[in-house]
């Protein structure tokens, strides 16, 4: 009987943490959910659990701003479960503010929320795979990971952070030849009640994206072992505009209504 499968997603009870959970139980997975959330977390396991089987999805609050608590609480997953085939880096916060309303605290969590827990996750995570030879490493980035927007300087900077790990680590698997997979995920605004009131200029290019679309995108993209998914497709045209100057790129942000998307920002409550 070929073993199943384990994933582990942070930010497992937002979302698309639930959604994507919600994909690999459907395809035979044991999922590991991770959140500070404890409420929100109990309600998406024990609902998973009388539908896929208590032994197939489990649940563990983990603060994602405080590195120790993320380490140990990984630490407790290995004890039970030994290996993680797919570690899926989805925790994320948004303060939707401008440089100078965002404080320095709001800045360092966000940074550390949506990037740099990315490096205790996977430096737990990966000698592991490096041992056995296998496993698949995602990361949520966003658009926001490839193009700046006012008022995410910090949700920016920390996305692009997220996109260079990502990166990086991906040359370093192959520079060593090692059968680790990597895929880096960058969509646009997704409808989940954390963006609430962004608004899109021009919605056949640009849509705010459906949930259940965008997660199917996703989890095709990590099955089929991609190591972009980017979408949509107007999203890849943001590396062909750098090469031209910096004021036809901003020209053409403003036009599209990327300048002016977090202007009637509420985010969740």
């Amino acid at each position: 009987m070929e073993e199943k499968i384990k994933v582990l997603i942070t930010g497992g009870a937002g979302v698309i943490g639930r959604l994507l959970a919600q994909r690999f139980l459907n395809n035979n997975a044991i999922c590991i959910l991770m959140d500070i959330d404890e409420n929100n977390l109990t309600k998406v396991v024990d609902e998973y659990k009388n539908k896929f089987g208590s032994e197939n999805v489990d649940g563990f609050i983990a603060d994602f701003s405080n590195r120790e608590n993320v380490l140990n609480t990984i630490d407790k997953v290995l004890e039970k479960y030994n290996f993680i085939d797919i570690l899926i880096n989805n925790a994320g916060i948004v303060t939707g503010k401008t440089l100078l309303d965002s404080t320095f605290d709001e800045i360092e969590k966000t940074m550390t929320v949506n990037a740099t827990s990315h490096f205790w996750t996977i430096k737990k995570l990966l000698p592991l795979m490096l041992e056995k030879n296998k496993g698949h490493i995602v990361t949520i980035s966003s658009a926001a990971g490839i193009i700046g927007v006012p008022k995410l300087s910090d949700y920016c900077a920390s996305k692009f952070a997220a996109f260079g790990i990502d990166e990086s680590l991906r040359m370093e698997l192959y520079k060593n030849k090692k059968n680790v997979k990597t895929t880096i995920v960058c969509p646009y605004y997704i409808n989940t009640g954390m963006f609430e009131g962004v608004k899109t200029r021009f919605p056949f290019l640009l849509p705010i994206l459906e949930p259940e679309k965008a997660v199917d995108k996703i989890y095709k993209g990590i099955t089929k072992n991609k190591t972009r998914v980017i979408f949509p497709f107007l999203v890849y045209f943001t590396w062909l505009l750098r090469l031209f100057p910096t004021g036809f790129f901003d020209w053409t942000a403003n036009f599209l209504g990327i300048h002016s998307s977090m202007d009637n920002f509420i985010g969740k409550k």
